[in-house]
């Protein structure tokens, strides 16, 4: 079955074996701008331009080679919770194409003690419809696994994020932001965060028509670090666990100028974490 878009087409090829299938992207430099639909309790693998959805105990896909499981890079993976988003997998191809092992479920794909299991080195919270009570799983993973591993909200990870230490989410007082670009200024206090190396302000994509309210922000857990001209929210982090951070806006939008270098961001805290976990730990 091919998916048509734009000058491009993805392939889905089912396999004999029953437990994968390869999605085959013709240009592995694009980025995916329609949303591919995977088996309800299966994960995507991103591997140099390939796309494999998977159980776990299945194989992934390097090079268009499928390979065992037990030989691909001794590296836990990313895991991005979906929340039911065109977009998601854009962010997925972003950090596929800087060298990372991702997973993709769907916010009903799995529990929070079943994601544990994975070992996730990140995680990711995707945009998504509704609120932050349809997101599945986000809310949980937010409180539970927030303060262990790092974590990076986008949009409706935001809101998570906000809900789940005891903020509201409204409606945007500046109405539905569905496409439309705003200025984005920010201070991260001379620490490198999610927006480090950006100009000030930057061009950011808004697709949202909700937002964190500003009088019942939780300021004893979190700390706004961005925001438009009008004093909405665009990024909070925690403040005890520095590697808990998120946006309002979407990087992976091409509104979004500086998208890819926040992604990047993202996975250099990451890197940061794990290298202050292996100080601390016994030799």
């Amino acid at each position: 079955m091919a998916i048509s878009l734009p000058s491009r087409t993805i392939v889905l090829q089912t396999q004999r074996n029953p437990q994968f299938s390869t999605v085959h992207i013709s240009n592995p430099q694009i980025t995916l701008t329609t949303k591919l639909c995977t088996p309800i309790g299966k994960s995507v693998s991103i591997r140099n331009g390939s796309l494999l959805v998977r159980n776990a105990s299945a194989v992934i896909a390097e090079n268009g080679v499928l390979v065992n499981e037990k030989k691909k890079r001794d590296v836990n993976p990313i895991v991005v919770i979906d929340n039911y988003d065109s977009f998601t997998y854009n962010l997925c191809q972003y950090m596929g194409e800087m060298g990372c092992a991702v997973e993709v479920y769907r916010n009903d794909d799995l529990t929070v003690e079943e994601l544990k299991k994975r070992n996730p080195r990140g995680i990711l919270i995707s945009p998504g419809p509704g609120t932050p009570q349809d997101s599945g799983i986000s809310l949980q993973t937010v409180l539970e696994l927030g303060p262990v591993v790092p974590l990076f909200g986008v949009c409706m990870g935001l809101q998570c994020i906000g809900e789940a230490f005891g903020g509201k989410i409204i409606r945007a007082p500046s109405g539905v932001m569905h496409g439309k670009s705003s200025p984005v200024f920010y201070d991260e206090k001379g620490e490198d965060g999610l927006l480090a190396g950006l100009p000030n302000p930057f061009t950011a994509g808004r697709y949202h028509s909700l937002v964190i309210e500003n009088e019942t922000f939780p300021g004893d857990e979190l700390e706004i670090t961005a925001w438009t001209a009008d004093g909405s929210i665009m990024a909070v982090r925690h403040k005890k666990y520095r590697h808990l951070q998120a946006v309002q806006f979407h990087p992976e939008s091409i509104i979004t100028t500086e998208g890819k270098t926040i992604v990047h961001n993202f996975l250099k805290l990451v890197e940061k974490f794990e290298n202050a976990q292996r100080k601390v730990q016994p030799t």
